[in-house]
């Protein structure tokens, strides 16, 4: 798959077959109708083409500080690779591409820049200036242009919407895996082990402490989780604790694994996080025995939960 940072950096002259969307989470609900572009392009000898904004055009135009989405960008990148897409273009969403007419948005971007023949789209897609435009119009243009419109109905798109809505929903309850069954595969956090206040090998619980940079990242309900880690190439599962060790005194949010008969140093690997389940809610224990009492008995969960997988 090759990666454009804009409409005006893609340089290809093979016509296309488009599908655009923010494409979050990349769910089964996004799967299908990415599956359906792949299979379109080898069908029609076509090039296939996703078309995706950043940052979120609710961001720009609603000004929503607070939007948290289930990927940053390089795991949306990641999970596209995949599926066989063969261009992704991330376009720099901004007031002034909001601006642009809908013709101007067909003509320059779609027509000229994308060379699009066929493009997939909702039933309900609205484009161009104040979103004044639909799927009518843009069939319009497509007489106008030379491309075809494949439409994607009511409801494969209730599907996407539904999917995204309990994705987001389930991680706030820290319903893992009921996050994971809408998604078609684990729910991850990517950053980098930093150093942390090491409290936890004070504990013999040595844990790596991961910065998550992105501030519009979607994270889970504080608690406790079994996860995994490929690591050097293996997998290692471990037990992740999301929030600010009330037992400990503290009160900065933290993402801390300890991996499972691993003893590696971590510091500056960049690691990502597949969570597997949940243990237990974020607790505050009267005093490091009880806590270490807990973790104790989390590790056994989260043994029993990998021994029962395998």
């Amino acid at each position: 798959m090759k990666e454009y940072q804009s409409a005006a950096t893609y340089k290809n002259d093979r016509p296309s077959v488009v599908t655009i969307g923010t494409f979050d989470g990349v769910h089964i609900g996004h799967t299908a109708i990415l599956k359906r572009l792949v299979a379109t392009a080898k069908k029609e000898d076509l090039d296939s083409v996703l078309l995706t904004f950043f940052p979120h055009p609710r961001m720009v135009i609603q000004k929503e500080n607070n939007i948290k989405l289930i990927n940053t960008l390089s795991e949306k990148k990641e999970l596209l690779e995949q599926l066989g897409v063969d261009h992704l273009i991330v376009h720099p969403f901004t007031h002034a591409f909001s601006r642009l007419t809908a013709v101007e948005y067909v003509r320059d971007i779609l027509v000229h820049s994308l060379h699009a023949k066929k493009i997939i789209i909702g039933y309900d897609h609205r484009f161009g200036r104040n979103r004044n435009a639909n799927i009518e119009d843009l069939r319009e243009f497509g007489k106008t242009y030379g491309f075809t419109v494949d439409e994607i109905n009511a409801q494969e798109l209730d599907d996407v919407a539904v999917s995204s809505t309990k994705i987001r929903n389930a991680l706030k309850l820290g319903a893992i895996e009921a996050a994971n069954d809408f998604l078609g595969y684990p729910f991850m956090l990517s950053g980098k082990v930093v150093k942390g206040k090491e409290l936890g090998r004070t504990m013999d619980f040595p844990t790596a402490n991961i910065e998550i940079k992105e501030s519009y990242k979607l994270i889970p309900k504080k608690g406790v989780y079994v996860v995994k880690a490929k690591i050097d190439g293996t997998y290692h599962f471990g037990i992740t604790s999301i929030g600010t060790n009330p037992t400990l005194g503290d009160n900065q949010k933290t993402i801390e694994t300890f991996f499972l008969d691993f003893s590696k140093d971590l510091y500056d690997a960049t690691l990502k996080i597949e969570f597997l389940t949940h243990i237990r809610d974020e607790e505050t224990f009267e005093n490091i025995e009880d806590l270490k009492l807990a973790i104790q008995k989390d590790e056994k969960f989260a043994r029993d939960f990998i021994a029962s997988r395998e």
